[in-house]
């Protein structure tokens, strides 16, 4: 009897939340100068022309009674510069390869308007072009990533694009872009030539699209200008490796400076499951999908080492996040789903997998930045909230462009039935005033964890840090509510010499300063 109660006392305490468990962690900073820097476009975005991506999220025409810079959202600018947001993706995702550029420059009321077939049948008017997009990548601080379309455009079309947009020659580009009223070429870097190619990009085979990159790569020439192209290539689904080694094998070196790489923390693509209201079991085999991206990064970057084995050509997952059925009421094709705590154990998890992985992960993109999928801001009417996505973006970017620490963490199980995934993920860098910043997750929903974190080759005297964390799971900001998740301070480490004693709670994404 007594032994059956004491049974039931433990069961109850773990399930009360109070649950501890212990983790070691080892800080590598000896001979730090052979380590890779973590690049900054790892954090970058991506924006599609889909449901209220663009349109009600970032552009809401100049003639708005929402505080705008030439149509584009004032608060939405503040908020992604404070983030600081390297990159941005755009026009696509599968819209790029139906995309002509040409429809969305000159006077906005002569742009003809255009279907878009892939997200809701919804009519555009190309009031949101390529000067309206590169001239927000100027307010935002950030580089534009331009995908061109190779789907169903020329390779012509491609190389006027970035003659239009680069080029500061005499030309009939330039004196097209002078016409509408720039005068300096913006002298774009990142080029995704084509996207999905396996898919909405054509459904074509590796063997067929290496050709077209070929093809591709040799007409876009460069951008006239002091900017060296960075040409990405369409890159595989998930663990199409196959994918990889065709491209890596016929692609000449010289042509191609980045692979991408798709993959997407999807229950199933039948059925997805909610946004919110979801059950444990589909937050667990959530992040079982979010974690196999470092399988995947491991396999990919194996196979392009074969052939770089330099690692002078990069791995760009430049689609990644959470991806759910959508809110209950809104148009299926515009992929509008709310963001959750779930979603910022997506985010620490997996950018510490590209923090670590940053030899060959030199790009990544979080699919999407506004009111599409795993989303940093949702916006309705005048109103914006920051979703618990941003707060963890916004406290990893102490890691942008500073050298990786190697980290290894003992084994944590947060365990579901007969299934059992690491609990506790972490990624550690050096800045370049000597600051090292540590961010840890801890994913599982009932258990804190103590961890001692052992800093090997370097004292400090002293530490900071913030948190984001929450009750449960499927806890959100809303527009009621939109201060109910964020960034604190957080006090739960202890310096002790080169060691630190972290409490950290469940459910949690933490960054630690040392100084």
């Amino acid at each position: 009897m007594r032994s059956s109660l004491l049974k039931v006392l433990g069961a109850l305490l773990i399930c009360s939340g109070s649950a501890v468990a212990q983790t070691t962690i080892t800080v590598d900073l000896n001979n730090t100068s052979a380590n890779p820097t973590i690049s900054k476009y790892i954090y970058s975005h991506f924006a599609e022309h889909l449901g209220r991506g663009i349109y009600d999220g970032f552009y809401v025409g100049d003639t708005s009674k929402i505080p705008n810079t030439n149509g584009v959202r004032n608060d939405v600018v503040a908020a992604l510069r404070k983030m600081k947001i390297p990159s941005l993706r755009w026009p696509g995702g599968c819209f790029a390869d139906t995309y002509h550029w040409r429809d969305g420059i000159g006077p906005k009321d002569k742009r003809p308007a255009i279907v878009n077939k892939w997200w809701g049948g919804v009519v555009e008017d190309n009031s949101f072009g390529t000067h309206d997009f590169l001239n927000m990548c100027e307010l935002l601080g950030a580089e534009p990533y331009v995908s061109g379309n190779v789907g169903s455009g020329t390779v012509q079309e491609l190389a006027d694009w970035i003659q239009y947009t680069g080029s500061d020659n005499k030309n009939p580009m330039s004196d097209l872009r002078k016409a509408n009223g720039r005068d300096k070429p913006w002298s774009v870097k990142f080029w995704g030539v084509g996207n999905e190619a396996w898919g909405c990009g054509g459904n074509m085979t590796p063997e067929y699209y290496a050709n077209e990159f070929r093809k591709y790569a040799t007409f876009m020439g460069s951008s006239e200008g002091k900017t060296k192209l960075f040409r990405v290539a369409s890159g595989a689904s998930d663990d199409d490796y196959n994918w990889t080694e065709t491209l890596m094998k016929n692609i000449p070196h010289h042509l191609i400076e980045g692979v991408a790489v798709h993959h997407y923390a999807v229950i199933g693509w039948e059925k997805k499951g909610p946004a919110t209201g979801f059950t444990e079991e589909q937050y667990f085999t959530t992040m079982q999908r979010a974690l196999q991206m470092d399988t995947l990064v491991t396999r990919h970057a194996r196979i392009m080492d074969k052939y770089d084995p330099k690692k002078q050509i990069a791995l760009v997952v430049d689609e990644w996040g959470g991806w759910y059925d959508v809110e209950p009421g809104t148009n299926p094709g515009f992929l509008y789903q709310q963001n959750t705590m779930r979603d910022a154990m997506i985010a620490g998890t997996t950018l510490n997998i590209f923090n670590n992985h940053a030899d060959r992960v030199r790009m990544a993109n979080l699919a999407q930045c506004i009111n599409v999928l795993q989303a940093v801001i949702l916006t309705n009417k005048q109103k914006m909230i920051l979703t618990p996505t941003y707060y963890v973006m916004e406290m990893y970017n102490v890691h942008q462009d500073a050298t990786l620490l190697p980290t290894k963490v003992s084994e944590t199980d947060y365990a579901f039935g007969n299934e059992k995934l690491p609990a506790v993920s972490a990624s550690a860098s050096k800045d370049k005033a000597g600051v090292v910043h540590i961010s840890l997750t801890n994913i599982d929903p009932s258990k804190k964890q103590k961890i001692t974190l052992k800093l090997n080759g370097q004292n400090f005297k002293g530490v900071s840090g913030r948190i984001l964390t929450s009750a449960k799971t499927g806890d959100c900001n809303t527009f009621n509510a939109p201060d109910k998740i964020k960034a604190v301070a957080f006090n739960g480490a202890v310096l002790k010499g080169n060691t630190l004693e972290v409490t950290l709670p469940a459910i949690s994404v933490a960054v630690l300063t040392l100084n």
